[in-house]
């Protein structure tokens, strides 16, 4: 693992390798709150983070293998977790209760408030989308994927990955409109 990581990770991923549970343990303990940031924005909830991220810890533990050693740990953990909440997304999907188009609220004016949020809003905020649109949101604009990737990702179509962008875009709009008049109302 030259140059990629520090020695302890290294230490770590070779006692892992070894079936040393400490190793695993410590490994674990290193990148959990790592992992959990990225499961946290694919999960409705903690305890579905959770679940997920105990999931993907699993894969890492038994795919080391085919971890490629001349390439950063944390980028290899991050797409293993980015896949279990994916996966679990997909598993679920029969529970999730898509919403009526007609029932969808119209698209809010465009407002530039989202330089004024602190991440743990903007984190309850995203987790109050849909189950659909926060996967293609989270996969787009926070991890950078293209529409066509989503949909092939996630057995959709990019249109309909687009589509569900525009929708999240805009609930959150509207979620964003209301809480500012519900703090401007608190002063009246």
């Amino acid at each position: 693992m030259p140059g990629t990581e520090s020695k302890s990770v290294v230490e770590m991923l070779q006692g892992c390798m070894d079936n040393n549970r400490d190793a695993q343990r410590k490994l674990y303990q290193h990148f959990y709150g790592y992992a959990m940031s990225v499961c946290v924005r694919y999960s409705k909830d903690a305890e579905e983070a959770r679940e997920v991220l105990n999931d993907g810890f699993m894969k890492v533990f038994t795919r080391l293998e085919q971890y490629d050693r001349t390439k950063p740990f944390k980028g290899w953990i991050r797409r293993i977790m980015i896949n279990t909440a994916l996966d679990n997304f997909r598993h679920n999907l029969k529970h999730y209760h898509a919403a009526d188009l007609e029932t969808t609220p119209a698209p809010a004016d465009t407002a530039d408030v989202v330089s004024d949020l602190n991440y743990e809003y903007l984190m309850s905020l995203i987790q109050q989308l849909s189950p659909a649109y926060r996967t293609v949101f989270n996969l787009y604009v926070i991890d950078g994927y293209t529409h066509e990737e989503i949909g092939e990702m996630l057995g959709i179509s990019p249109g309909t990955s687009k589509s569900n962008l525009s929708k999240a875009r805009a609930n959150l709009r509207e979620v964003l409109k209301k809480n500012r008049v519900d703090e401007v109302e608190q002063y009246i």
